[in-house]
């Protein structure tokens, strides 16, 4: 069966199957279904239950009692009624009744039902079968009306088409009617309008300089805006006229004489017009009444566009006609007369000025932008006229260019305090054109016209800033020299070369002195900065500035060494002086003493020397840090710039640094005839030849060694503090070999023996262990090769020809070292050693 898939109603199925059954029980009748029993929510369960109840009223009741009685519990049924335990039933009713006497009953209700049910399903089978054809037909049909509507909608769609497409060429059709309705429209009323202007242009053509017979519109002041516009469009139309005509012709000739009238007598209109609505303007303006100002400034703006009333109005402010303005601002700036102005103050009333100036262009500007139709190029006009008329006279009086040929004096501020007020009335300047620009000038190139107020003064700046470094060098020098000279005057009557010595204490170089040059230098700089800028014009200017440092630097630190080596010069020529021969015990006496005084000079001269080489240092490393801190970065933007002012840079210092060279091999000169002088006055013949007393041999240095090394720590110190580098290495490498040649020649004069030997030895090693300090390899080698070297007056002459085995380089000075034994003629060393030195050679 195919009852699971059709539906019935639960509650309404199960009431009808109830009084269906009753009837079919009493009349014993087949069993009646209906198909609307199976529409809706169909329950199985609940149509089977309601076929059955009605067969098992009693059977539940009685199953119901004997459950009672019996206390045995049921079990509920599927369908909701209470079966009752088949073990219970045999007890109650006994083995003879009948298990389930309702079983026939029930199984013939199954049986009808399920013919019943088959015969439904063969209706509805019809039913269905019947249905499909119908809808097979109905969907035919269907489909036949939609071929028929698409076939219909797309003739629509080509009418459509149709359609639009004519509407389309209506609608340009009305469009060119429309444009040739406007075309004669517009030629219908410039047709009318030329017929108007013939009018007014033959009242103006009648007379020349007869305006008494022109149309009312002409001299109604209610008018004046309409009057304009026609006399203008009458003199376009004259001028044009007048312009196309040929003189041969007759007729042009004539219409030009006749149109000419016109043409001058509308000119006078205008203008006697134009004067009528500036002075309607001008009473509006005192009056503040900026509606009427306005309604002039519109019309007036049909005579050459305005220009006029622009013009005029500018003129009538009273920044510009106010004399008083012009002395207020010169003495804001300025102070009183005859008051020298410093830079600081121009700076504040600058400002102040500026300020005042920023805030009247902003009032005007207020009522400009109300008046005028075209305000932009009336704020043109003003920012203009306060930058031409009003800045202008201020700056002409601030800055008065000075001659380079006379110069003014450094008392009166020089060259500095032009280029200074120059920058502070740039740079304020600047700050002015700034501020216009953002209160409005139109299309006014405000910068531009700033820049070319200066420049007259740009164009020779650079000139200017060098001449200005030059005489700032050239005051301080002249500074420096007055500085001396009174030194040397407090001094007094003091010995020729004694003043001469203070007066070049006080002449030393300072590195105060420098550092106020690189001071100038970079203020120039700033200034050169503010002036320049493209990068191109800034490299050269700066470049050309920074060369002038370099130039005063050196020149100012090579005349200092030039200075101090004087004075070594002169202590030399001391020394020189006081060299004499065999003279008396007295003269040898005046003369030592003289030969200590020179030594003192040559001591003092040798530190100043070194106080003016340290300050060079100090100076080149100013100047070298300024170049790197300052200067590099202007350069770097231009191709080989940076690396020429690095040359020039070396080539300029490479003067200094050839005095400075002389000066140090001036001072080695200096030490060493000290040290001359020490040991030729202290080296004594005992020394190194004591006597053989039977006394302990002296191990203390001599003498002169003491008197040398204590010196040579004292005046050193200077060159240990002055030096530094591969300078300082060099220096001292030099002097150490100068001191070795000098020791050797010194030895040269003396006789040893071996107590003597041991003295000298101790001698060397003291001088060894100073030289030490000198951090010089060579010197040190040198000297210890001393040390062997006086070996040869201690050992036994027998000893000789070993001593040198393992240094055959000293074998050439070991012979003269010991040609100096006081046993060589004695002990024949010579004889016995001059095979072994060609043996050996």
């Amino acid at each position: 069966m195919k009852l699971n898939m059709m539906t019935i109603s639960g509650l309404e199925s199960g009431k009808k199957m109830q009084e269906r059954s009753k009837s079919s029980s009493v009349s014993n009748l087949p069993l009646i279904l209906d198909i609307d029993d199976f529409k809706g929510d169909f329950s199985f369960d609940a149509l089977f239950g309601n076929l059955v109840n009605e067969r098992l009223p009693s059977f539940q009741e009685e199953a119901a009692d004997s459950a009672d009685r019996l206390g045995i519990g049921g079990t509920d049924l599927p369908n909701g009624h209470i079966r009752t335990s088949s073990d219970a039933t045999k007890f109650t009713q006994g083995l003879s009744a009948p298990l389930f006497p309702e079983v026939d009953v029930l199984l013939s209700l199954f049986k009808d039902s399920c013919k019943e049910l088959i015969d439904l399903r063969k209706q509805i089978d019809g039913r269905l079968y019947n249905l499909k054809k119908e809808v097979s037909t109905q969907d035919a049909k269907h489909r036949k009306t939609l071929t028929e509507l698409e076939k219909g909608v797309d003739g629509l769609f080509d009418s459509f088409a149709r359609l639009d497409s004519r509407i389309s060429s209506v609608g340009q059709t009305a469009a060119k009617i429309g444009d040739h309705l406007q075309s004669a429209d517009a030629q219908r009323e410039t047709a009318s309008q030329t017929i108007e202007l013939i009018k007014y242009l033959m009242e103006f053509n009648s007379s020349p300089g007869d305006l008494m017979e022109l149309s009312p519109l002409f001299s109604d002041d209610s008018r004046v805006a309409e009057a304009a516009s026609i006399a203008q469009k009458l003199r376009s139309f004259a001028e044009e006229d007048i312009g196309r005509a040929v003189p041969s012709v007759v007729g042009s000739a004539t219409a030009s004489r006749g149109l000419e009238v016109a043409v001058a007598n509308l000119q006078e209109y205008c203008n006697e017009l134009e004067n009528r609505l500036l002075a309607r303007f001008d009473a509006a303006s005192q009056r503040r009444e900026l509606s009427t100002m306005s309604e002039c400034a519109k019309i007036l703006s049909q005579f050459n566009r305005g220009t006029s009333a622009m013009q005029h109005y500018v003129a009538t402010r009273p920044m510009f006609i106010d004399v008083e303005v012009m002395n207020s601002d010169t003495r804001l700036v300025l102070g009183d007369q005859g008051s020298q102005a410093s830079p600081s103050n121009v700076a504040r009333g600058l400002s102040s000025l500026y300020k005042e100036i920023t805030d009247t262009v902003r009032k005007e500007a207020a009522t400009i932008m109300a008046v005028f139709p075209s305000p932009n190029d009336v704020m043109s006009i003003l920012v203009q006229r306060v930058l031409e008329q009003r800045v202008t006279t201020l700056l002409d009086k601030l800055l008065v260019k000075p001659s380079l040929v006379n110069p003014p004096p450094m008392e009166e501020g020089g060259l500095l305090l032009y280029l200074r007020m120059l920058a502070v009335a740039y740079e304020k300047t600047q700050e002015l054109s700034r501020e216009l620009r953002a209160v409005g000038c139109g299309d006014l190139d405000v910068e531009g016209l700033t820049e070319s107020l200066f420049s007259a003064h740009k164009d020779e700046y650079p000139e200017h800033e060098q001449a200005s470094l030059r005489q700032l060098y050239q005051a301080k020098l002249e500074e420096l020299h007055a500085e001396g000279q009174k030194v040397s005057e407090s001094s007094g009557t003091i010995g020729r070369s004694k003043g001469a010595s203070v007066a070049s204490s006080h002449q030393q170089i300072s590195v105060a002195v420098v550092t106020e040059f690189v001071r100038w230098n970079e203020e120039a700089i700033s200034r050169c900065t503010l002036f320049s800028s493209q990068p191109t014009t800034l490299a050269a200017n700066v470049k050309a500035i920074f060369t002038c440092l370099l130039d005063q630097v050196s020149q100012y630190i090579t005349d200092g060494l030039e200075r101090a080596r004087d004075s070594l010069t002169e202590a030399a020529a001391m020394r020189e002086k006081f060299v004499l021969g065999s003279v008396s015990r007295r003269v040898a006496a005046a003369a030592a003493s003289a030969a200590e005084a020179a030594a003192a000079a040559g001591e003092s001269s040798f530190r100043s020397f070194m106080v003016a080489v340290q300050r060079c240092g100090s100076s080149v490393a100013i100047v070298q840090q300024y170049f790197a801190n300052s200067i590099s970065r202007l350069l770097l933007p231009v191709d080989g710039a940076h690396a020429a002012s690095c040359e020039e840079m070396a080539t300029t210092m490479s003067t200094a640094e050839g005095a400075a060279y002389k000066g140090l091999q001036q001072c080695i000169e200096t030490v060493m005839a000290e040290v001359e002088r020490l040991l030729s006055a202290e080296q004594k013949a005992t020394d190194y030849r004591s006597p053989d007393d039977g006394m302990a041999p002296d191990h203390r240095p001599t003498n002169a060694c003491t008197r040398v090394v204590a010196y040579l720590s004292r005046v050193l110190e200077a060159a240990f503090t002055a030096l530094e580098g591969l300078n300082k290495q060099a220096f001292l490498t030099e002097l150490g070999n100068r001191l070795h040649k000098g020791l050797l020649n010194n030895w040269q004069k003396f006789t040893f023996n071996p107590s003597g030997g041991l003295r000298l030895k101790r001698d060397i090693t003291e001088y060894g262990e100073f030289v030490r300090s000198f951090n010089a390899p060579s010197v040190d080698e040198k000297f210890e090769l001393l040390g062997i070297l006086a070996n040869v007056f201690i050992v036994a002459p027998e000893s000789l020809s070993t001593l040198f085995e393992g240094t055959p380089s000293i074998r050439k000075d070991a012979q003269r070292f010991i040609q100096l034994r006081e046993d060589y003629k004695s002990a024949r060393l010579a004889s016995r050693l001059s095979s072994l030195w060609s043996s050996s050679s």
